[in-house]
């Protein structure tokens, strides 16, 4: 494993750092990139890169789009590695908020509130904060050091962001790339410290169930065969949308260091997500998930006119799926979920995108692993995000090694995951200085 001491040694003040990192993120929260306007995000990052001696291109399709790449080239003969993050952020709701939205407030105990607070300015903050500390300083490594903060994340539709430039720029492609998706802190009842480590994601599949009847005058309910009633009879089964357990590597790894090598084996699958929900809450809704092809039905459609009963209503499931899921064994499943004697029609809403997973092992996994037990105090637990992140994109097209990490050392787990697309999110500030420190100890100890 990586060796990294309590306070490792880097060519940058680690305490300045910090509160460059703190600033930099309160004023990019500032800025209300609500899926579009990234390109103002990205010209403040641009200009704080200014002097550290790195190539910095603002990259578009669409003028207000702007993804920021930048490059601190190495000598050569070593590894690189890409900070990566996304400057797009979903809607809020100013009325739900204690602070608003976009003010960037820092709170008499040293949190940071805004929307982006989590997702995720904070890393976005960080990592580019870390960047210009380094190049200020005069470091290069071995191999180059890049950051790529992109636009239209949170959606993805409109191919500004990752899914267009890693085909526009294939020259960002990265052995090495550390994004979103990990860092929170997991205090079991066994009085364990784990730390989430992203080394994968699950795919997407939306499926549409569209219940079938006969339309009909809604004077008379007894005429045609409403599809409503049909469809609250096909949502009862559906329920939640939980999904069927099926093994994963990575499951498995996770199932093995909460529960000891060889777990799965040793008690089954079932059994080892039952007992690994029994150390902790979150565990016990979040293994589950991921551990199975989730139909969560989201999105329903009925009729037109209210004084129609409906031929056909519908309701979208956002099927999440484990890598290596095909179309095929999605609809299989939400056939086994409905049964066969109600009358509906499956189609897929739009095509799926594949998850896929690094190997929670190797330099970058020790790396963070090293940082987690000497400067969190835990052990990495490798996992999956049950949601998306661009990592997917990164994998796919250049077999980049990603993790999803960013340490949180004081801001409470649960409040990392309250704050994701919900109001009042916030982090605290020193785990953004934390963050800052992680990435440029990263860059040192992967890059040399």
């Amino acid at each position: 494993m990586t060796s990294l001491p309590a306070s490792p040694a880097l060519p940058v003040d680690v305490a300045a750092l910090g509160r460059d990192a703190v600033d930099l993120a309160a004023r990019i929260l500032r800025i209300d990139s609500t899926n579009g306007n990234e390109t103002a995000v990205a010209e403040v990052l641009a200009e704080h890169l200014e002097g550290c001696g790195a190539e910095v291109e603002l990259v578009a399709r669409d003028p207000l789009r702007a993804n920021l790449v930048a490059r601190l080239r190495g000598s050569g003969g070593g590894p690189s590695l890409a900070l990566v993050g996304h400057t797009d952020v979903v809607p809020a709701d100013a009325r739900d908020w204690t602070h608003p939205p976009f003010a960037g407030v820092v709170d008499d105990d040293g949190y940071l509130w805004g929307r982006g607070a989590v997702d995720m300015k904070n890393e976005v903050a960080a990592r580019t904060a870390a960047f210009a500390a380094l190049g200020r300083s005069g470091w290069h490594g071995a191999g180059d050091l890049l950051l790529v903060m992109v636009a239209d994340e949170e959606d993805g539709s409109a191919e500004v962001g990752m899914n267009w430039l890693v085909h526009e720029r294939p020259d960002i492609a990265a052995d090495y790339a550390l994004n979103e998706g990990g860092g929170a802190p997991l205090h079991l009842q066994d009085g364990r410290l784990m730390v989430e480590v992203a080394v994968g994601e699950k795919g997407t599949c939306p499926v549409l169930v569209e219940a079938l009847g006969e339309a009909g005058h809604a004077s008379v309910p007894g005429l045609g065969r409403n599809a409503v009633p049909v469809l609250g009879a096909l949502l009862a089964r559906l329920g939640r949308g939980d999904g069927e357990l099926r093994g994963h590597p990575v499951v498995v790894a996770m199932l093995d260091t909460l529960l000891g090598a060889g777990a799965v084996d040793r008690l089954g699958l079932e059994a080892a997500v039952a007992q690994a929900g029994l150390i902790d809450e979150y565990l016990s809704v979040g293994i589950p998930a991921l551990a199975s092809t989730t139909m969560a039905p989201t999105m329903l459609h009925g009729s037109t006119a209210r004084n129609v009963m409906p031929a056909r209503a519908g309701v979208e499931l956002d099927c999440r799926t484990l890598p290596g899921t095909s179309e095929e064994e999605v609809l299989a499943a939400v056939r086994r979920a409905l049964g066969d004697d109600l009358p509906y029609a499956l189609s897929l809403v739009e095509p799926p995108v594949h998850g896929n997973a690094s190997e929670p092992g190797g330099p970058l996994w020790d790396l963070v692993s090293g940082f987690v037990a000497e400067r969190v105090g835990g052990a990495a637990l490798p996992t999956m995000c049950t949601g998306f992140t661009d990592s997917v994109y990164l994998r796919r097209e250049f077999g980049t090694v990603a993790y999803g990490f960013s340490p949180y050392a004081t801001t409470p787990q649960a409040v990392l995951e309250s704050g994701y697309h919900n109001r009042d999110e916030r982090v605290h500030v020193d785990d953004i200085a934390l963050s800052a420190e992680f990435h440029a100890v990263a860059a040192v100890a992967l890059l040399g």
